[in-house]
């Protein structure tokens, strides 16, 4: 069951919330005032730059000596790999099976510790959703190139899909897992370098998980997700009793044409971050309540969870 809310006013959003409606990945945009009803005022207040060039004569130039390339490790051109694995529990009735992308150079590179995201799947479907939709190919191509840091990515397999008061997957994650993993990998076992996000239920979860434990995650991710029915009367007090320096970035995106309560259950959630003045991103993206979807959008999700992790050798 979802928690359902009304629309957003048009007139209560505060500035510094992100708002997009393209169906392409992201680009660049202006923090502004806005909300839904705000889409065109929003379009024309892009800043539209454009350039001028004067021609010359041509000149002779002496071709430039080639320099040596720089060799690329072995390991980053083989990229990544994913493990399955399971974790005992007395939380849970059955193991908890979790599948974890390793980066590229992970098994060379011994004396490197790495940022971790955590990935929860939807409602249906398994650990290997995630990995399915394309994050670890789009990780490998963008560590070979030199575009993103390397990160480890782990995507835990929910079984029970209750809601949390029956099912102690969030509870596992937060007392199980997560020890485990900073325990057995090489992660950065600090706040600002560990993310949660999921799509669908998996959003659900990552609100329930982000929200209750912001000591734990600097970064939230809710895709096409929405607010357990038994998490609705606890929202108002985790956002409130948020410390100041512990805020979570946090994004939100939905298909303009995803199932209705899941909108409603979004919307009601967008807007109490609103009415708090809480900074997030909220984008409003073409499509519906399926993979495709969010394969499109893989890329976009990615470069947002990593964008404060800074470059390799900040993380080294």
């Amino acid at each position: 069951m979802l928690i359902l809310a009304a629309c957003i006013p048009v007139d209560q959003t505060p500035a510094g919330i992100l708002v997009s409606t393209s169906s392409t990945s992201l680009t660049p945009v202006t923090r502004v005032s806005a909300t839904p009803g705000d889409f065109p005022q929003q379009a024309a207040q892009k800043t539209q730059i454009t350039a001028t060039a004067t021609v010359a004569p041509p000149v002779t130039r002496q071709a430039p000596r080639s320099s040596p390339t720089p060799t690329q490790p072995r390991c980053l051109k083989v990229g990544g790999r994913v493990e399955v694995n399971e974790l005992t529990t007395s939380l849970l009735p059955d193991p908890l099976v979790y599948r974890i992308y390793l980066p590229p150079c992970y098994d060379e590179d011994e004396a490197r510790s790495y940022p971790v995201l955590y990935l929860i799947h939807g409602q249906t479907y398994t650990d290997s959703q995630w990995d399915r939709l394309g994050v670890p190919e789009v990780i490998n191509r963008w560590v070979g190139a030199g575009e993103a840091p390397p990160f480890i990515v782990v995507m835990p397999r929910d079984r029970i899909w209750q809601e949390p008061t029956r099912d102690n997957f969030g509870l596992a994650m937060e007392q199980s897992l997560i020890p485990w993993v900073d325990e057995h990998y090489r992660t950065i076992p600090e706040r600002q370098y560990r993310a949660i996000g999921g799509l669908s239920r998996g959003g659900a979860w990552a609100v329930h998980l982000g929200l209750s434990h912001p000591e734990l995650f600097s970064a939230v991710g809710i895709h096409s997700g929405f607010v357990f029915h038994t998490d609705a009367g606890s929202i108002n007090e985790w956002l409130d009793s948020l410390p100041e320096t512990k805020v979570p970035r946090i994004y939100m995106d939905i298909a303009d044409h995803d199932r209705p309560e899941i909108t409603q259950s979004a919307s009601w959630l967008e807007e109490m971050l609103t009415q708090r003045y809480i900074p997030h991103e909220w984008h409003l993206f073409t499509g519906e309540h399926e993979e495709e979807y969010w394969q499109s959008h893989v890329e976009d999700y990615l470069r947002w969870y990593s964008l404060e992790w800074g470059n390799e050798e900040e993380i080294k």
